[in-house]
């Protein structure tokens, strides 16, 4: 399928605050889940589902665009990241599925929606996303990432002990050895998708780190506290981007 001369890629470039962003949105989609469905008192089906409806509106946003704007996409990124880690949650919590099954099927999902993706449109690079079928793919293999992170997060600091503090340096180390693949010039677009799946687990480690009181290794912030400043610190950055792609549109 051609490109519609109408849209430009619709998602951001790869730089050091995308990467920023990104793991800011997995930390509040980690602390954010249990603050509304334990914190707040909201329980797990309000907030699964009030979250779901707000994905949904938010998604619907960003595929009607035509170009990049950088509040959609970001509020779509945060809500992903938060039903990503719903789904982790009620498979594991809800229904008693294993970790290790969850993190073994989220893998095999993501590894046939690349598949589907490459065998339809020739290409997993995210520097050409101006189709609708490309976007839909680059969404679904995004919320697969996150419910992918989500159980092999939980997998390696809960249920195979390795900490919060360990959990932040173990992946924290292998995205800096991804990145240190990439300057070596391994693809790109794999580089890419793995230190995207990586920093799912590592937000959610540094999320628990920060939340979870220190009866259970971590610094005692709490959700809400942890959740509210990273928010804030996500909306100042989006704000600049917001800015920047402004200025440099024509339109405005």
């Amino acid at each position: 399928m051609q490109a519609s001369p109408h849209w430009t890629n619709k998602v951001p470039a790869v730089t050091v605050a995308f990467w920023l962003i990104k793991i800011l949105s997995t930390t509040v989609g980690e602390t954010g889940a249990d603050f509304l469905a334990v914190n707040a008192g909201f329980g797990t089906l309000v907030t699964d589902s009030a979250m779901a409806l707000f994905l949904a509106g938010a998604l619907g946003l960003q595929l009607t665009a035509h170009r990049h704007v950088p509040w959609i996409y970001w509020l779509t990124v945060v809500l992903v990241s938060v039903v990503g880690t719903q789904i982790t949650d009620l498979l594991t919590d809800g229904l008693g599925v294993s970790l290790y099954l969850s993190t073994a099927v989220f893998a095999v999902l993501l590894v046939f929606i690349f598949a589907i993706w490459y065998r339809k449109e020739g290409t997993l690079s995210i520097k050409d996303i101006t189709t609708l079928p490309r976007e839909l793919f680059y969404w679904a293999a995004i919320l697969c990432t996150f419910a992918l992170g989500t159980a092999a997060g939980d997998l390696t600091t809960e249920a195979l002990g390795l900490g919060f503090q360990w959990g932040v340096f173990v992946f924290g180390l292998l995205i800096a050895l991804t990145a240190i693949a990439w300057q070596l010039g391994v693809n790109a677009v794999l580089t890419f998708w793995v230190a995207y799946i990586l920093t799912r687990p590592l937000g959610a480690a540094l999320g628990d780190l920060l939340s979870q009181s220190t009866h259970y290794g971590g610094l005692g912030l709490g959700a809400m506290l942890t959740s509210a400043l990273f928010l804030l610190v996500i909306v100042a950055l989006v704000v600049m981007a917001q800015r920047q792609a402004m200025r440099a549109d024509p339109a405005h």
